[in-house]
């Protein structure tokens, strides 16, 4: 039976009726099963979380057609964020996948790269904009049906403070994107169903998301596919740790690193 909600009374039961559905952009809470952060977000949605150091945060493309958006920023002091640039630059590779350090705009690790596929990650091209899916979709609006990414990270931003100032260029996950000899991009498609990205917390880090097509993709459809969203509790990496000396540039930012928590007072 249908409840109606034109009045407070109504509303209210309308409301207290929906206890137990599923929905499926909406966050397991609490997260269960030793996790602390557990989400499915749809094609077209977005999610955010602040992510304590040494946190691993797992991305897992159920269907093979999502495409994540990622951007990163320093908990306690926002200003610091990922930059793309000095992310491809400083560790002299695009393709980013296992091993990949995440920097930031002050020469510091914000996360580092546990697994994925490197030919199927995107630093080149972003998001999509809200003119670049009115022209594709025939609407970009964050409440629309098709979505565009750098809307919906604004929203993930204003729930931290943030504006669409504060948006740097994000990593894509899942599709990629190759660069030929002409410096042209080939979109090279998903890496398929159950593919997985793991992210590890190397600062205190808050995380924006947004589940978006490709700017690449050229089907005429807006098609994306869920991804779920697991994270859980670790270790940072060490010194001894292989990815912390795996190259000079590397182990520079991981000291950088080490000496601004350090003088924080963080461990």
């Amino acid at each position: 039976m249908s409840v109606s909600t034109a009045t407070t009374a109504g509303a209210r039961d309308h409301a207290r009726a929906q206890a137990g559905t599923v929905v499926e952009c909406m966050p397991t809470v609490p997260a269960g099963d030793g996790l602390i952060w557990a989400e499915t977000v749809p094609g077209g949605g977005y999610a955010s979380k602040r992510l304590a150091r040494g946190s691993t945060l797992r991305l897992t493309d159920r269907d093979g057609d999502a495409c994540v958006s990622v951007l990163l920023f320093n908990a306690d002091e926002p200003w610091e964020r990922l930059n793309v640039a000095d992310t491809v630059k400083v560790l002299w590779q695009a393709y980013v996948g296992a091993g990949h350090l995440l920097l930031s705009d002050q020469g510091r690790v914000l996360a580092s790269v546990l697994a994925g596929a490197p030919d199927r990650s995107d630093t080149f091209c972003g998001t999509s904009t809200r003119l670049r899916n009115t022209e594709r979709y025939g609407d970009g609006s964050p409440q629309g049906p098709t979505p565009a990414g750098r809307e919906l990270l604004t929203l993930a931003a204003a729930k931290h403070g943030l504006t669409r100032r504060d948006l740097p260029p994000s990593i894509s996950f899942f599709q990629g994107v190759r660069v030929g000899e002409d410096g042209g991009f080939t979109w090279l498609g998903s890496a398929g169903p159950g593919a997985t990205v793991e992210l590890r917390a190397e600062m205190p880090v808050t995380v924006l998301l947004a589940n978006v097509p490709h700017p690449l993709d050229p089907r005429a459809a807006y098609t994306c596919s869920p991804v779920h969203i697991k994270a859980w509790t670790g270790t940072p990496a060490a010194p001894t740790d292989d990815l912390w000396t795996r190259s000079p540039e590397g182990e520079r930012a991981f000291l950088n690193t080490a000496d601004y928590l350090t003088a924080r007072g963080l461990p």
